[in-house]
């Protein structure tokens, strides 16, 4: 039987990997969205084969997007989903569970979405973890409408946390790490420049150290050998670029 519930999620060039995405919720959901922003490398012809509906909306931002997103969607209870995520089997039947009597009574359900690094095959037991709202009831909950942000907004009810993980590949390589970092760090310094944001000047020198702290020790990279120390410095780099790109436009 399949669930009442319609996945959604947006793409750009990610033929390499959206069939992992896609594949690890076919067969068990109702409806599969994807909402394309031109990708030029076969993701669309990919994801039809799996079954996929997909729809083309140029790009206007990772919260707008994913708005338009739920908006295509015909079920109340919508699972999002990156193109580089995974639904584990465990969380599926997870899920599954959730509606055996019908559909749930909260408004949303946090994930706990666990992150590989490029090259690993399964997780380390000190894999970073994001809690984020991803499986909700639109009539209760909605994707926040903005450009660089893309959290759930609960207007009514209440939350709760699922066990199992999902599976989050960021990265390719570090060669697409860095490409996604610029962009999202320009995405971000408008952000900021946009709000008049303040800023101490000490933070550009404290944010490189702290930043690389909380990765390598806080978030247990120091466990994850070369691969742990690389994307820690990346990880703080990319912090403190943010933070500098914001100063540059604030300056100028």
């Amino acid at each position: 039987m399949l669930l009442p519930v319609s996945v959604y999620i947006v793409a750009h060039n990610e033929a390499d990997r959206i069939g992992k995405a896609v594949g690890s919720v076919r067969g068990w959901v109702d409806e599969m969205v994807v909402v394309d922003s031109g990708s030029s490398d076969g993701t669309v012809a990919l994801c039809e084969s799996l079954g996929a509906r997909v729809l083309h909306n140029p790009w206007p931002g990772y919260g707008m997007q994913k708005r338009f997103a739920e908006d295509q969607c015909k079920h109340r209870w919508l699972l999002n989903l990156d193109a580089d995520e995974e639904i584990t089997p465990e969380l599926a039947n997870e899920i599954q569970a959730l509606f055996a009597d019908g559909e749930p009574a909260e408004a949303g359900f946090v994930l706990k979405i666990r992150d590989l690094l490029p090259g690993e095959k399964r997780l380390a037991a000190t894999a970073h973890t994001d809690f984020r709202i991803r499986l909700y009831n639109r009539n209760k909950a909605r994707i926040e409408a903005s450009v660089v942000h893309d959290p759930v907004i609960v207007e009514q009810g209440q939350t709760r946390m699922l066990a199992n993980p999902a599976l989050h590949r960021s990265y390719r390589n570090l060669s697409h790490a860095i490409e996604k970092m610029n962009a999202y760090t320009n995405m971000q310094a408008n952000y900021l420049h946009e709000r008049g944001v303040a800023l101490a000047t000490l933070r550009l020198v404290t944010e490189f150290p702290l930043s690389f702290i909380k990765a390598y020790i806080l978030r247990g990279y120091v466990t994850r050998g070369k691969r742990g120390l690389i994307y820690s410095i990346h990880y703080a780099y990319a912090r403190f670029v943010r933070l500098a790109k914001y100063v540059e436009k604030r300056d100028d």
